[in-house]
């Protein structure tokens, strides 16, 4: 395959981690999250900790009135076992923190922190969403690959993504459940100036570990050119590949949102993804075969924004008034 355009010309082996977080959005409508997963044995994990939540019905309303994004920060976790749901953590809190000189972000009494030896350390200390117990979970990263410059997801609209640690060594623990594992992590960051599902409806992406290196594709709408990182510890580069000819095979969940019949990321995994959670507007798949392990992700956010879906979202949703 002819590739369009290298985004990260040279590799970026021994480039420097992070400093600091990046800069937190402030203006109404804008957000920015920070994603990380894991796969460790049986065990996956998400942990994401978000400023102007994407999962928020009250900053959807509240944006186009003057919402800040710290009004609305958000923690989200989940936690499964061989592909099965067993715990979910989404939490709202009217404010966040930056301490620690810029290097960690506090919502409620869970917390991100990039350290001075170059690791990357998420904790969740929360309550199940809507009703249920404690959850305790940590997940540690360490990066075996560099990160990518910031991309702009499509020209002309103002919403971007940068790969912090594509591929990481990464220590889970989950107190509240026993678990212990170790395993492949991945650290990303998304922002905009504005809302998603406006000019940026939606995508999908999907990130494969196999035994050496790591590829996430990013696919987008419109006819814009999919974006690649590769990463291992040779270095990491990130390129747009040619769009498709053929059109992607979809299948379509219950709740009618299409999404792969399989993910593919780089060489891809040729079974059928497991649906982890399904939603009217998201949905977050995973798939295991022959040594490779792909997380993928479909987003429609113009149907969140529709009153019945962000009715059925205060369901999986806690609301904290005080941080």
């Amino acid at each position: 395959m002819r590739r369009l355009e290298l985004l990260s010309p040279r590799p970026l082996r021994g480039e420097s981690w992070l400093d600091a977080l990046p800069a937190l959005p402030d203006t109404a409508g804008a957000y920015r999250w920070f994603y990380a997963d894991v796969t460790a044995g049986e065990y996956s994990a998400v942990f994401i900790f978000m400023l102007g939540s994407l999962f928020s019905p009250r900053y959807s309303v509240g944006a186009p009135r003057g919402a800040l994004p710290l009004q609305h920060s958000a923690v989200n976790f989940a936690l499964y076992h061989r592909g099965r749901g067993v715990r979910w953590v989404l939490s709202e809190y009217p404010r966040a923190l930056v301490c620690q000189g810029g290097r960690e972000l506090l919502i409620g009494r869970s917390r991100l922190e990039y350290t001075r030896d170059g690791r990357v350390c998420l904790e969740v200390d929360e309550q199940c969403a809507p009703f249920g117990g404690a959850v305790h979970a940590r997940l540690e990263l360490q990066p075996e690959s560099f990160s990518t410059e910031e991309v702009q997801l499509v020209p002309g609209v103002p919403h971007y993504w940068r790969t912090l640690a594509p591929r990481a060594r990464a220590w889970l623990s989950v107190d509240s459940e026993g678990v212990r594992a170790e395993g492949h992590g991945y650290h990303d960051t998304n922002h905009g100036a504005e809302l998603l599902g406006g000019r940026l409806p939606g995508w999908h992406w999907a990130r494969m570990h196999g035994p050496e290196e790591t590829v996430v594709e990013y696919h987008l709408p419109g006819g814009v050119a999919p974006l690649r990182v590769t990463a291992s510890a040779r270095g990491t580069s990130c390129e747009r590949w040619p769009v498709r000819a053929e059109p992607l095979r979809t299948r379509v969940t219950g709740w009618g949102l299409r999404v792969p019949e399989r993910l593919t990321s780089g060489p891809g995994v040729g079974t059928e993804p497991r649906l982890l959670e399904s939603s009217p507007f998201y949905a977050r798949l995973e798939a295991r075969q022959g040594g490779l392990d792909v997380m993928g992700e479909v987003a429609d956010f113009r149907r969140f924004h529709s009153p019945f879906i962000r009715w059925m979202a205060h369901f999986r949703t806690r609301v904290e008034r005080q941080a």
